[in-house]
């Protein structure tokens, strides 16, 4: 697909971290904007940036996502591409002791559900609205290609470690559905690819210290450090550019494969 200003671009989690470098790198290639995130500040301020629009959305809220399409289709037109970012993370052991105590806990099946409905449920839902939409519009190549889906998932799907049965389970979900997505789709040109980053300097990551940092990159093969956010940016600019990159999932991680802690 041909980036320039005829072609909308919707960035879940745009406001900051690898969703706002995607939006940025998106945007300087000519691509019309559309961010949906919570925080309205971070995101009004990086929509006025690259001359885009926010849309206030919660991707686990049915309605705030068909308000954030709405929004920003009646603003930039039906979006082509749509990279799904927003997304979160918890470390809880599936059962524990307490420490200096014999009390034993379970993983509280309610923070798992979270995780689940924000980064696996949330995925979905605003993929299949996207997917509705691209349907609708008229192929812009000769492979009869109409549009773009590109989800995040992480390395944890596939070696995820110790407390992260609720986060890998979320990112796992996403590797499983993106073939049968690409599946689905693929007579009517709409494409699906899901990256998975490694250790990369995003919010995540912004309250480490720089000590713990610099310890986390060393463990990355090459380059040993962490990843940055443009890095993920560029490849989904290449990802919505190349069309022969359908139903894939892509590491983006420097080798790494994750220790169990």
């Amino acid at each position: 697909m041909q980036l320039n200003r005829s072609v909308t671009a919707v960035i879940t989690g745009g406001a900051s971290g690898l969703g706002e470098a995607t939006a940025r790198e998106l945007a300087a290639a000519g691509v019309r904007i559309a961010i949906f995130d919570r925080d309205k500040e971070r995101g009004e301020k990086v929509a006025a940036e690259i001359d885009g629009i926010y849309c206030e959305v919660d991707v686990t809220d049915e309605k705030s996502v068909i308000d954030g399409f709405a929004k920003a289709r009646a603003a930039l037109g039906q979006e082509r591409i749509l990279v799904n970012c927003a997304g979160t993370g918890i470390a809880i052991k599936t059962a524990s002791r307490k420490k200096d105590s014999s009390e034993i806990t379970p993983h509280p099946t309610e923070h798992f559900d979270r995780i689940i409905q924000i980064n696996l449920v949330g995925t979905f839902r605003c993929l299949a609205k996207s997917a509705a939409g691209m349907l609708s519009l008229e192929p812009v190549t000769e492979d009869g290609e109409r549009g773009v889906i590109i989800n995040t998932g992480s390395v944890a799907a596939e070696d995820g470690q110790i407390g992260q049965a609720a986060y890998s389970a979320s990112k796992g979900g996403i590797v499983g559905m993106t073939l049968p997505i690409a599946r689905d789709l693929s007579r009517d040109g709409v494409r699906c690819m899901t990256i998975l980053p490694g250790l990369f300097n995003t919010p995540l990551l912004a309250a480490a210290p720089d000590e713990v940092k610099q310890k986390l990159g060393a463990q990355v093969p090459f380059p040993a450090r962490l990843g940055h956010p443009y890095e993920y940016a560029k490849l989904a600019r290449h990802i919505c550019e190349n069309s022969m990159l359908n139903g894939e999932v892509i590491r983006l991680d420097g080798a790494i494969r994750m220790a169990p802690r």
